[in-house]
Protein backbone atom coordinates (compact mmCIF):
# COMPACT_ATOMS: atom_id res chain seq x y z
CA UNK A 1 0.00 0.00 0.00
CA UNK A 2 1.37 3.16 -0.85
CA UNK A 3 1.00 6.76 1.32
CA UNK A 4 0.20 9.63 0.34
CA UNK A 5 -1.24 13.10 2.50
CA UNK A 6 -3.87 14.33 0.21
CA UNK A 7 -5.43 12.60 -2.61
CA UNK A 8 -7.28 14.21 -5.87
CA UNK A 9 -9.66 12.27 -8.09
CA UNK A 10 -9.95 13.86 -11.40
CA UNK A 11 -7.76 15.72 -13.37
CA UNK A 12 -9.44 18.50 -15.19
CA UNK A 13 -10.36 22.05 -13.95
CA UNK A 14 -10.93 21.54 -10.32
CA UNK A 15 -8.78 18.26 -9.80
CA UNK A 16 -5.94 20.61 -11.24
CA UNK A 17 -6.26 24.06 -9.45
CA UNK A 18 -7.32 21.99 -5.96
CA UNK A 19 -3.83 19.81 -6.54
CA UNK A 20 -2.42 23.21 -6.81
CA UNK A 21 -3.47 25.05 -4.22
CA UNK A 22 -3.45 22.19 -1.83
CA UNK A 23 0.78 21.48 -2.33
CA UNK A 24 1.24 25.71 -2.86
CA UNK A 25 -0.64 25.53 0.90
CA UNK A 26 0.90 22.83 2.45
CA UNK A 27 4.11 22.41 0.87
CA UNK A 28 5.42 19.89 3.38
CA UNK A 29 2.89 17.73 2.16
CA UNK A 30 2.65 14.82 -0.07
CA UNK A 31 0.08 15.66 -3.09
CA UNK A 32 -0.98 12.82 -5.71
CA UNK A 33 -3.73 13.38 -8.23
CA UNK A 34 -5.30 10.32 -9.75
CA UNK A 35 -6.73 10.16 -13.19
CA UNK A 36 -7.80 7.87 -15.64
CA UNK A 37 -7.21 10.14 -18.85
CA UNK A 38 -3.15 10.02 -20.18
CA UNK A 39 -3.75 13.95 -21.30
CA UNK A 40 -6.06 16.02 -20.48
CA UNK A 41 -8.66 18.33 -22.74
CA UNK A 42 -9.03 21.85 -22.16
CA UNK A 43 -12.67 21.72 -21.54
CA UNK A 44 -13.94 25.16 -22.56
CA UNK A 45 -11.71 24.56 -26.01
CA UNK A 46 -13.61 21.32 -27.25
CA UNK A 47 -16.00 22.62 -29.71
CA UNK A 48 -12.71 24.36 -31.26
CA UNK A 49 -10.88 21.57 -32.15
CA UNK A 50 -13.69 20.89 -35.02
CA UNK A 51 -12.40 23.98 -36.49
CA UNK A 52 -10.65 26.79 -35.17
CA UNK A 53 -7.72 24.85 -33.54
CA UNK A 54 -8.09 21.06 -35.71
CA UNK A 55 -7.07 19.23 -33.48
CA UNK A 56 -7.28 17.66 -29.34
CA UNK A 57 -3.57 17.73 -29.60
CA UNK A 58 -3.46 21.88 -29.78
CA UNK A 59 -6.24 22.02 -26.87
CA UNK A 60 -4.40 19.94 -23.89
CA UNK A 61 -3.54 21.14 -20.57
CA UNK A 62 0.45 20.22 -19.83
CA UNK A 63 1.52 19.06 -17.20
CA UNK A 64 4.40 20.48 -16.10
CA UNK A 65 2.47 23.07 -13.44
CA UNK A 66 1.80 19.94 -11.68
CA UNK A 67 5.05 17.47 -11.77
CA UNK A 68 6.99 21.52 -11.19
CA UNK A 69 5.09 21.98 -8.15
CA UNK A 70 5.83 18.81 -7.14
CA UNK A 71 2.15 16.96 -7.32
CA UNK A 72 2.30 13.22 -7.91
CA UNK A 73 0.20 12.26 -11.31
CA UNK A 74 -1.17 8.20 -11.55
CA UNK A 75 -2.99 7.79 -14.44
CA UNK A 76 -5.54 4.88 -12.99
CA UNK A 77 -8.94 4.92 -12.04
CA UNK A 78 -10.70 5.01 -8.56
CA UNK A 79 -13.21 2.19 -8.03
CA UNK A 80 -12.97 2.62 -4.62
CA UNK A 81 -12.91 4.45 -1.27
CA UNK A 82 -13.20 3.22 1.89
CA UNK A 83 -13.24 6.30 3.96
CA UNK A 84 -13.31 5.00 7.22
CA UNK A 85 -9.94 3.37 7.03
CA UNK A 86 -8.89 6.27 4.82
CA UNK A 87 -7.83 4.31 1.70
CA UNK A 88 -8.69 4.16 -2.27
CA UNK A 89 -8.75 1.30 -4.67
CA UNK A 90 -8.04 1.67 -7.88
CA UNK A 91 -8.63 -0.30 -11.11
CA UNK A 92 -4.76 -1.64 -11.29
CA UNK A 93 -4.75 -3.00 -7.88
CA UNK A 94 -3.35 -0.21 -6.10
CA UNK A 95 -4.04 0.78 -2.88
CA UNK A 96 -3.58 4.51 -1.64
CA UNK A 97 -3.47 5.49 2.40
CA UNK A 98 -4.68 9.23 2.53
CA UNK A 99 -5.24 11.89 4.93
CA UNK A 100 -7.31 14.14 3.13
CA UNK A 101 -8.99 13.62 -0.09
CA UNK A 102 -10.68 15.97 -2.64
CA UNK A 103 -13.49 14.87 -5.08
CA UNK A 104 -13.31 16.42 -8.99
CA UNK A 105 -14.97 13.78 -10.93
CA UNK A 106 -16.59 16.25 -12.94
CA UNK A 107 -19.35 15.86 -15.45
CA UNK A 108 -20.68 13.28 -18.08
CA UNK A 109 -22.84 14.52 -21.22
CA UNK A 110 -26.53 13.69 -20.86
CA UNK A 111 -27.58 10.89 -23.19
CA UNK A 112 -31.33 10.44 -22.07
CA UNK A 113 -32.16 7.15 -22.02
CA UNK A 114 -36.14 8.09 -23.53
CA UNK A 115 -34.08 9.05 -26.49
CA UNK A 116 -35.36 6.60 -28.85
CA UNK A 117 -32.08 5.89 -31.49
CA UNK A 118 -29.19 7.23 -29.05
CA UNK A 119 -27.81 3.68 -29.66
CA UNK A 120 -27.14 4.28 -33.52
CA UNK A 121 -24.30 4.61 -35.40
CA UNK A 122 -22.46 8.18 -35.69
CA UNK A 123 -24.73 9.58 -32.98
CA UNK A 124 -21.95 11.60 -30.49
CA UNK A 125 -22.21 13.47 -27.72
CA UNK A 126 -19.16 16.19 -26.30
CA UNK A 127 -17.03 14.47 -23.63
CA UNK A 128 -13.83 15.98 -22.11
CA UNK A 129 -11.83 12.63 -23.74
CA UNK A 130 -9.21 12.96 -25.96
CA UNK A 131 -9.52 9.05 -27.66
CA UNK A 132 -13.32 9.82 -28.39
CA UNK A 133 -12.94 13.24 -29.99
CA UNK A 134 -10.07 11.87 -31.85
CA UNK A 135 -12.17 9.11 -33.16
CA UNK A 136 -15.22 11.89 -33.75
CA UNK A 137 -12.99 13.70 -35.81
CA UNK A 138 -11.60 10.89 -37.58
CA UNK A 139 -14.99 10.34 -38.98
CA UNK A 140 -16.14 13.94 -40.28
CA UNK A 141 -14.75 13.83 -44.16
CA UNK A 142 -17.96 10.88 -44.46
CA UNK A 143 -20.36 13.31 -43.32
CA UNK A 144 -22.41 16.07 -45.30
CA UNK A 145 -25.42 16.66 -43.15
CA UNK A 146 -25.28 16.77 -39.33
CA UNK A 147 -28.25 17.31 -37.06
CA UNK A 148 -27.30 19.01 -33.49
CA UNK A 149 -29.80 18.70 -30.78
CA UNK A 150 -29.29 20.93 -28.07
CA UNK A 151 -28.60 24.72 -28.57
CA UNK A 152 -26.66 26.12 -25.70
CA UNK A 153 -23.10 26.83 -25.34
CA UNK A 154 -21.65 23.85 -26.69
CA UNK A 155 -24.64 22.99 -29.27
CA UNK A 156 -24.44 26.57 -30.59
CA UNK A 157 -20.41 26.60 -30.81
CA UNK A 158 -20.22 22.99 -32.24
CA UNK A 159 -22.48 23.78 -34.68
CA UNK A 160 -20.41 27.08 -35.81
CA UNK A 161 -17.23 25.06 -35.73
CA UNK A 162 -18.40 22.15 -37.81
CA UNK A 163 -20.24 24.72 -40.35
CA UNK A 164 -16.66 26.32 -40.85
CA UNK A 165 -15.41 23.00 -41.82
CA UNK A 166 -17.74 22.75 -44.76
CA UNK A 167 -20.97 20.28 -42.99
CA UNK A 168 -24.64 20.82 -43.65
CA UNK A 169 -25.71 22.00 -39.96
CA UNK A 170 -29.28 21.76 -38.77
CA UNK A 171 -29.36 23.04 -35.07
CA UNK A 172 -32.17 21.90 -32.89
CA UNK A 173 -33.90 23.16 -29.40
CA UNK A 174 -37.09 22.97 -27.25
CA UNK A 175 -36.79 26.10 -26.08
CA UNK A 176 -37.85 29.37 -27.75
CA UNK A 177 -34.79 30.48 -28.58
CA UNK A 178 -30.68 29.16 -28.67
CA UNK A 179 -29.23 30.13 -25.02
CA UNK A 180 -32.70 30.93 -24.17
CA UNK A 181 -31.64 29.35 -21.02
CA UNK A 182 -29.17 31.58 -20.10
CA UNK A 183 -29.60 35.00 -22.41
CA UNK A 184 -32.81 37.90 -22.30
CA UNK A 185 -34.25 37.90 -25.89
CA UNK A 186 -32.48 40.92 -26.96
CA UNK A 187 -29.28 38.62 -27.09
CA UNK A 188 -30.58 35.06 -28.15
CA UNK A 189 -32.14 37.37 -31.41
CA UNK A 190 -28.76 38.39 -32.38
CA UNK A 191 -27.16 35.33 -31.91
CA UNK A 192 -29.76 33.75 -33.74
CA UNK A 193 -29.42 36.15 -36.75
CA UNK A 194 -25.39 35.56 -37.00
CA UNK A 195 -26.15 31.45 -36.81
CA UNK A 196 -28.38 31.79 -39.70
CA UNK A 197 -26.04 34.16 -41.53
CA UNK A 198 -23.46 31.41 -41.59
CA UNK A 199 -25.72 28.82 -43.11
CA UNK A 200 -27.19 27.14 -39.91
CA UNK A 201 -30.55 25.87 -40.10
CA UNK A 202 -32.59 26.74 -37.04
CA UNK A 203 -35.52 25.01 -35.20
CA UNK A 204 -36.43 26.24 -32.35
CA UNK A 205 -39.46 25.41 -30.35
CA UNK A 206 -39.26 22.19 -31.03
CA UNK A 207 -38.34 18.71 -29.71
CA UNK A 208 -36.88 15.46 -30.86
CA UNK A 209 -39.14 12.45 -31.15
CA UNK A 210 -36.66 10.24 -31.89
CA UNK A 211 -33.08 9.64 -33.99
CA UNK A 212 -34.11 7.98 -37.39
CA UNK A 213 -31.93 5.07 -38.91
CA UNK A 214 -31.34 2.23 -41.11
CA UNK A 215 -29.48 -0.70 -40.83
CA UNK A 216 -27.99 0.73 -37.50
CA UNK A 217 -26.80 3.85 -38.84
CA UNK A 218 -28.15 7.27 -38.43
CA UNK A 219 -30.23 9.11 -41.16
CA UNK A 220 -31.84 11.38 -39.93
CA UNK A 221 -34.23 13.12 -37.01
CA UNK A 222 -37.83 13.17 -36.40
CA UNK A 223 -38.61 16.27 -34.73
CA UNK A 224 -41.87 16.47 -32.58
CA UNK A 225 -44.02 18.17 -35.03
CA UNK A 226 -43.33 15.27 -37.64
CA UNK A 227 -40.78 16.68 -39.71
CA UNK A 228 -37.98 14.94 -40.51
CA UNK A 229 -34.28 16.47 -41.19
CA UNK A 230 -31.61 14.61 -42.99
CA UNK A 231 -28.75 13.50 -41.40
CA UNK A 232 -25.20 11.32 -41.75
CA UNK A 233 -24.57 11.85 -37.87
CA UNK A 234 -25.97 13.31 -34.79
CA UNK A 235 -24.59 15.66 -31.99
CA UNK A 236 -26.59 14.95 -28.74
CA UNK A 237 -25.90 18.41 -26.76
CA UNK A 238 -28.86 18.61 -23.96
CA UNK A 239 -26.56 18.82 -20.96
CA UNK A 240 -24.21 17.32 -18.43
CA UNK A 241 -24.58 15.56 -15.69
CA UNK A 242 -22.72 15.41 -12.71
CA UNK A 243 -20.18 12.34 -11.90
CA UNK A 244 -20.71 11.54 -8.70
CA UNK A 245 -21.54 7.97 -8.53
CA UNK A 246 -18.29 6.83 -6.97
CA UNK A 247 -19.13 10.08 -4.19
CA UNK A 248 -22.40 7.88 -3.56
CA UNK A 249 -20.61 4.34 -3.55
CA UNK A 250 -18.38 5.95 -1.00
CA UNK A 251 -21.17 7.01 1.16
CA UNK A 252 -21.37 10.65 0.67
CA UNK A 253 -24.90 12.41 0.59
CA UNK A 254 -26.06 13.48 -2.61
CA UNK A 255 -28.57 16.02 -3.10
CA UNK A 256 -31.89 16.30 -5.30
CA UNK A 257 -30.09 17.09 -8.54
CA UNK A 258 -27.53 14.62 -8.17
CA UNK A 259 -24.49 16.70 -6.93
CA UNK A 260 -21.85 16.07 -3.97
CA UNK A 261 -23.48 17.96 -0.96
CA UNK A 262 -20.92 20.17 0.27
CA UNK A 263 -20.67 23.60 2.61
CA UNK A 264 -19.20 26.58 2.00
CA UNK A 265 -15.89 25.69 2.46
CA UNK A 266 -16.17 22.68 -0.39
CA UNK A 267 -16.42 19.94 3.11
CA UNK A 268 -18.48 16.97 1.84
CA UNK A 269 -20.79 14.98 4.80
CA UNK A 270 -17.62 13.40 5.66
CA UNK A 271 -14.92 15.94 7.15
CA UNK A 272 -12.05 14.59 5.33
CA UNK A 273 -13.21 14.41 2.25
CA UNK A 274 -14.02 18.33 -0.31
CA UNK A 275 -15.62 18.21 -3.66
CA UNK A 276 -15.04 20.83 -6.31
CA UNK A 277 -16.24 21.36 -9.91
CA UNK A 278 -18.95 20.10 -11.72
CA UNK A 279 -19.49 16.66 -9.38
CA UNK A 280 -20.09 19.26 -6.15
CA UNK A 281 -23.03 20.89 -5.39
CA UNK A 282 -23.84 24.74 -5.54
CA UNK A 283 -25.60 27.45 -4.53
CA UNK A 284 -26.30 30.88 -6.62
CA UNK A 285 -25.07 33.68 -5.63
CA UNK A 286 -28.09 36.18 -5.45
CA UNK A 287 -30.99 33.26 -4.88
CA UNK A 288 -29.54 31.26 -2.47
CA UNK A 289 -31.11 27.95 -4.87
CA UNK A 290 -29.23 24.99 -5.55
CA UNK A 291 -27.15 25.61 -9.05
CA UNK A 292 -26.48 23.34 -11.66
CA UNK A 293 -23.74 25.80 -13.24
CA UNK A 294 -20.73 23.72 -14.97
CA UNK A 295 -18.30 26.10 -15.70
CA UNK A 296 -14.50 25.59 -15.74
CA UNK A 297 -14.11 29.11 -14.22
CA UNK A 298 -16.57 27.93 -11.41
CA UNK A 299 -14.36 24.34 -11.13
CA UNK A 300 -10.94 26.43 -11.08
CA UNK A 301 -12.16 28.80 -7.85
CA UNK A 302 -14.04 25.74 -6.36
CA UNK A 303 -11.56 23.40 -6.71
CA UNK A 304 -8.72 26.79 -4.99
CA UNK A 305 -11.70 26.74 -1.71
CA UNK A 306 -11.05 23.33 -1.36
CA UNK A 307 -6.98 23.27 -2.04
CA UNK A 308 -7.03 26.19 0.53
CA UNK A 309 -9.17 24.56 2.94
CA UNK A 310 -8.00 20.91 3.67
CA UNK A 311 -6.01 21.34 6.72
CA UNK A 312 -7.05 25.02 8.41
CA UNK A 313 -10.93 26.48 7.43
CA UNK A 314 -10.09 29.58 5.90
CA UNK A 315 -12.87 31.42 7.05
CA UNK A 316 -12.00 34.16 4.37
CA UNK A 317 -11.78 31.91 1.89
CA UNK A 318 -15.10 30.59 1.88
CA UNK A 319 -17.40 30.64 -1.23
CA UNK A 320 -20.93 32.54 -0.67
CA UNK A 321 -22.24 31.07 -3.65
CA UNK A 322 -21.45 30.54 -7.84
CA UNK A 323 -22.09 33.54 -10.01
CA UNK A 324 -22.71 32.19 -13.41
CA UNK A 325 -20.56 33.82 -16.08
CA UNK A 326 -20.77 32.73 -19.22
CA UNK A 327 -19.31 33.86 -22.70
CA UNK A 328 -19.56 32.73 -26.11
CA UNK A 329 -18.34 33.99 -29.89
CA UNK A 330 -19.67 34.04 -33.45
CA UNK A 331 -16.29 35.08 -35.32
CA UNK A 332 -16.17 38.63 -34.66
CA UNK A 333 -19.07 39.04 -32.56
CA UNK A 334 -18.94 37.90 -28.54
CA UNK A 335 -21.83 37.45 -25.99
CA UNK A 336 -21.52 37.01 -22.63
CA UNK A 337 -23.69 37.36 -19.33
CA UNK A 338 -23.32 37.29 -15.72
CA UNK A 339 -25.37 36.79 -12.47
CA UNK A 340 -29.52 37.22 -12.86
CA UNK A 341 -30.93 38.05 -16.25
CA UNK A 342 -33.94 40.18 -16.61
CA UNK A 343 -36.46 36.89 -17.41
CA UNK A 344 -34.49 35.10 -14.37
CA UNK A 345 -35.53 37.92 -12.12
CA UNK A 346 -38.99 37.57 -13.24
CA UNK A 347 -39.58 33.88 -12.78
CA UNK A 348 -37.79 34.52 -9.13
CA UNK A 349 -40.11 37.34 -8.53
CA UNK A 350 -37.31 39.84 -7.87
CA UNK A 351 -38.15 43.47 -7.67
CA UNK A 352 -35.93 44.82 -10.34
CA UNK A 353 -35.22 47.24 -13.33
CA UNK A 354 -33.21 46.66 -16.03
CA UNK A 355 -31.04 49.24 -18.24
CA UNK A 356 -28.87 49.23 -21.55
CA UNK A 357 -26.52 50.94 -23.23
CA UNK A 358 -25.47 50.45 -26.56
CA UNK A 359 -21.85 52.30 -27.69
CA UNK A 360 -18.30 51.67 -29.25
CA UNK A 361 -15.73 49.66 -27.46
CA UNK A 362 -12.69 52.18 -28.61
CA UNK A 363 -12.98 55.55 -29.26
CA UNK A 364 -13.22 57.30 -32.05
CA UNK A 365 -15.68 54.37 -33.36
CA UNK A 366 -13.72 54.52 -36.94
CA UNK A 367 -10.71 53.03 -35.38
CA UNK A 368 -10.46 49.86 -37.38
CA UNK A 369 -11.43 46.90 -35.11
CA UNK A 370 -13.49 49.42 -33.25
CA UNK A 371 -17.15 46.75 -32.31
CA UNK A 372 -20.34 47.59 -31.39
CA UNK A 373 -21.13 47.10 -27.97
CA UNK A 374 -23.96 46.64 -25.76
CA UNK A 375 -24.51 46.53 -21.82
CA UNK A 376 -27.26 45.59 -19.61
CA UNK A 377 -27.57 45.67 -16.05
CA UNK A 378 -30.43 44.06 -13.69
CA UNK A 379 -30.87 46.23 -10.68
CA UNK A 380 -32.40 45.73 -6.92
CA UNK A 381 -35.00 48.39 -7.07
CA UNK A 382 -34.91 48.77 -3.25
CA UNK A 383 -31.61 48.53 -3.01
CA UNK A 384 -29.69 49.62 -6.19
CA UNK A 385 -27.54 46.57 -5.67
CA UNK A 386 -26.19 44.75 -9.23
CA UNK A 387 -27.80 41.77 -10.02
CA UNK A 388 -26.67 40.83 -13.01
CA UNK A 389 -25.12 42.34 -16.26
CA UNK A 390 -25.07 40.90 -20.29
CA UNK A 391 -22.79 42.51 -22.98
CA UNK A 392 -22.94 41.47 -27.03
CA UNK A 393 -19.86 43.46 -28.05
CA UNK A 394 -16.53 42.01 -29.58
CA UNK A 395 -13.07 40.89 -28.03
CA UNK A 396 -13.10 43.03 -25.25
CA UNK A 397 -16.88 41.22 -23.67
CA UNK A 398 -14.86 38.99 -22.04
CA UNK A 399 -12.60 40.73 -19.58
CA UNK A 400 -16.16 43.43 -19.26
CA UNK A 401 -18.52 40.80 -18.14
CA UNK A 402 -15.56 39.58 -15.78
CA UNK A 403 -15.57 42.79 -14.11
CA UNK A 404 -19.33 42.85 -13.89
CA UNK A 405 -19.48 39.42 -12.17
CA UNK A 406 -16.91 41.41 -9.44
CA UNK A 407 -19.29 44.17 -9.31
CA UNK A 408 -21.65 41.38 -8.55
CA UNK A 409 -19.56 39.21 -6.30
CA UNK A 410 -18.61 42.53 -4.22
CA UNK A 411 -22.69 43.72 -4.12
CA UNK A 412 -21.89 46.94 -5.55
CA UNK A 413 -25.12 49.24 -6.16
CA UNK A 414 -25.85 51.67 -9.50
CA UNK A 415 -23.87 54.58 -7.57
CA UNK A 416 -20.55 52.60 -6.78
CA UNK A 417 -20.36 51.84 -10.61
CA UNK A 418 -21.12 55.32 -11.42
CA UNK A 419 -18.29 56.57 -9.41
CA UNK A 420 -15.84 53.80 -9.76
CA UNK A 421 -12.75 55.24 -11.38
CA UNK A 422 -11.91 53.76 -14.94
CA UNK A 423 -9.33 53.92 -17.20
CA UNK A 424 -9.27 54.73 -20.74
CA UNK A 425 -7.68 54.53 -24.54
CA UNK A 426 -8.33 55.11 -27.87
CA UNK A 427 -7.11 51.46 -29.13
CA UNK A 428 -7.99 49.68 -26.23
CA UNK A 429 -11.39 50.97 -24.44
CA UNK A 430 -14.10 52.92 -24.99
CA UNK A 431 -14.73 56.53 -24.72
CA UNK A 432 -14.70 57.91 -20.68
CA UNK A 433 -17.51 60.13 -22.06
CA UNK A 434 -19.51 57.12 -23.39
CA UNK A 435 -18.22 53.99 -21.61
CA UNK A 436 -21.02 51.84 -22.23
CA UNK A 437 -20.95 49.75 -18.42
CA UNK A 438 -21.33 53.30 -17.39
CA UNK A 439 -23.72 54.74 -19.38
CA UNK A 440 -25.53 51.47 -18.84
CA UNK A 441 -25.61 52.40 -14.90
CA UNK A 442 -26.59 55.97 -15.59
CA UNK A 443 -30.32 54.25 -17.50
CA UNK A 444 -30.48 52.32 -14.23
CA UNK A 445 -29.72 55.24 -11.95
CA UNK A 446 -32.70 57.52 -13.89
CA UNK A 447 -35.07 54.67 -13.03
CA UNK A 448 -34.50 54.26 -9.64
CA UNK A 449 -35.38 57.73 -9.21
CA UNK A 450 -38.56 57.60 -10.92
Amino acid sequence: MKKTDIIVIGGSAAGIVAALTAKSTNPSKDVTLIRKEEIVMIPCGIPYVFGTTGSTSKNAIPDKGLLGLGVNIVIDEVTVVNKEDKIVSTASGEKYKYDKLVFATGSNPALPMWLKGRDLENVFTVPKNKLYLDSFQSKLKEFKKMVVIGAGFIGVEMSDELNKSGLEISLVEKLPHVLGATFDEEVVLEVEDQLTERGIKLFTGLGVAEILGENGVVNGVLLDNGEKLEADAVIVSMGYRPNAKLAEETGLRINQMGFIETDQYRRTSDPSIFAAGDCSEKRDFITGKLSGIMLASTASAEGRIAGINLYNLAVLKSFAGTIGIYSTALGDNAFAVAGITESLAKMEGIDYIAGSFTGMDRHPGNISDAHKQMVKLVVSRESGIILGGAISGGKSTGELINAIGFVIQNKMTVIDLLTSQIGTQPVLTASPVAYPLIKAAEVCLKKLRK
